[in-house]
């Protein structure tokens, strides 16, 4: 009899120990000891790839109806059916293989016979494996889920972190090397100067590499890894966004910063005389980024005048998009008339001076109070809890009450702790950060008008949030609260 041999083993049974060697050796002692002639093996292990275990299969199939004449095939052999057949619609296949070809199936471990009974035995066999194929998919999905919804991710550590096995408590940490190439990644990206390749000529010069197979980082890896929400600790699944619990080494700010460029609404600042380009503004209509260009204008005596203006960088806007263009000088103006803004009348400021002093004193003590008064009930709470304890050991208690009022107790502990880890107490620094940050609020429009162009953006960017311009408007909302170590190091 002439036979195809077929042989698999899955990822989860090769830990276990099994192997294909097994399988194969098994089956050929069978067939030399049967007097059958082996035509062809067929072998897969479904960790080498996923998806090879049906490829193999689908192939074997195409193989044997081609061969099925020529080599005069007889049987598929296989160890035993849970190899072969996986669900009801391999057992169909199979079944019409036999009808179309006459080629049959032959087991090591299962015989089911001839007749009404043993294609009965096959069907509730081939039931079975579908119902282990179908269960072990919905546990490993359950698994999976559950992974995620813990803040965990699924498979391999996308590049900056690292599996650790066996550690329950941390599974994925930043890798000791690699953690520090994603950092450096998204800090030069961020700045807005870099292209794909530009990025991946200066990591290589600096010594970063992306694996020892593949040194250089390429154009796909670096938008992949520029994208990757895991990053900021979002973890995507179904749908669904779970909160990571491991360890971030990302920024929200940074990683906003480089999908902005990413996305077209920054422009790289190639230009450090365009002070107010490279997505310091968009454009209010559309959400580009605003962009420097120079004109030159000849003029009738033969010499030549230069203007700056800023404009919208959309090349190809709606029909609806009003033109937005400044002069450079006509926004430095308007900037200059909303950053005065701030300042309050010379006779207000002392009483302001004081109301800021008088609300952080009371901010203080309420702060510390609240502190104590927090601290003091989680002493309570234990204190009743060691009471409790011991009367349970005296026999005062049944179990269930115990444990009923343990439960409370540790509940309402848990809650009190939290508030208490969450307490930000109020100080005397903060005061003081407060009281200069009001003073130089009263000067930022000198100081602005008194600063070169790199520190004009550093007051923007600190000062403003969403910096927008249309096509007569200039839009500055103002951060809250401001960065208090600019102000120190621009006043002081």
């Amino acid at each position: 009899m002439n036979i195809v041999i077929w042989a698999r083993v899955s990822s989860r049974e090769q830990k276990e120990g099994y192997s294909i060697d097994a399988q194969l050796r098994s089956m050929r002692d069978k067939a030399a000891k049967l007097g059958w002639t082996v035509v062809r093996e067929f072998v897969v292990a479904e960790s080498a790839k996923r998806g090879a275990d049906r490829k193999a299969f689908n192939d074997m199939l195409r193989w044997i109806k081609r061969n099925a004449n020529r080599k005069k095939i007889d049987a598929i052999f296989a160890h035993k059916l849970d190899r072969v057949c996986r669900n009801m619609r391999d057992a169909v296949r199979l079944q019409a293989l036999e009808d179309d070809y006459g080629v049959t199936l032959a087991f090591v471990e299962n015989d089911f016979g001839p007749g009404a009974a043993g294609a009965l035995s096959f069907n509730v066999m081939a039931a079975v494996a579908q119902y282990y194929s179908d269960n072990l998919r919905s546990e490993v999905i359950k698994g999976m889920d559950e992974k995620v919804r813990q803040g965990w991710p699924t498979g391999l550590a996308p590049f900056g972190y690292i599996n650790v096995k066996g550690n329950r408590e941390e599974p994925v940490q930043p890798h000791p090397e690699a953690s520090q190439t994603l950092i450096r990644i998204f800090e030069l990206y961020s700045r807005g100067n870099q292209t794909f390749e530009s990025l991946a000529d200066q990591l290589f010069r600096e010594g970063h590499i992306h694996r020892k197979s593949q040194p250089r980082f390429n154009r796909t890896t670096l938008s992949h890894i520029l994208n990757n929400r895991f990053y900021i600790g979002e973890l995507i699944r179904n749908g669904q966004t779970f909160q990571g619990k491991y360890r971030l080494l990302i920024d929200r700010r940074t990683f906003q910063l480089c999908q902005d460029v990413l996305h077209g609404r920054n422009r790289r600042t190639g230009n450090p005389t365009h002070a107010f380009a490279g997505g310091l503004f968009q454009c209010v209509y559309c959400s580009q980024a605003i962009t420097g260009e120079r004109v030159r204008r000849k003029l009738a005596d033969g010499s030549v005048r230069e203007h700056l203006y800023y404009r919208c960088a959309n090349n190809a806007p709606s029909a609806d998009h009003p033109r937005v263009r400044w002069r450079a000088e006509v926004l430095e103006e308007a900037i200059y008339d909303d950053l005065r803004k701030m300042r309050v009348p010379p006779e207000i400021a002392p009483w302001f001076r004081e109301a800021i002093t008088s609300a952080f004193t009371d901010a203080i003590g309420f702060k510390s109070r609240q502190k104590a008064m927090l601290t003091k009930r989680v002493t309570e709470l234990k204190n009743k809890q060691a009471r409790l304890l011991d009367v349970y050991l005296g026999g005062d208690v049944e179990e269930a009450a115990y444990q009923g009022k343990s439960a409370e107790l540790k509940g309402e502990i848990a809650l009190v702790e939290e508030s208490l880890a969450k307490h930000e107490a109020t100080t005397l620094a903060d005061q003081q950060a407060a009281l200069r940050i009001f003073q130089w609020t009263q000067n930022a429009a000198q100081v602005w008008r008194g600063s070169n162009n790199g520190v004009k953006r550093e007051i923007l960017e600190t000062v403003c949030l969403n910096r927008q311009l249309g096509d007569v408007s200039l839009y500055l909302p103002k951060s809250k609260p401001f960065d208090f170590w600019l102000f120190a190091r621009i006043s002081g």
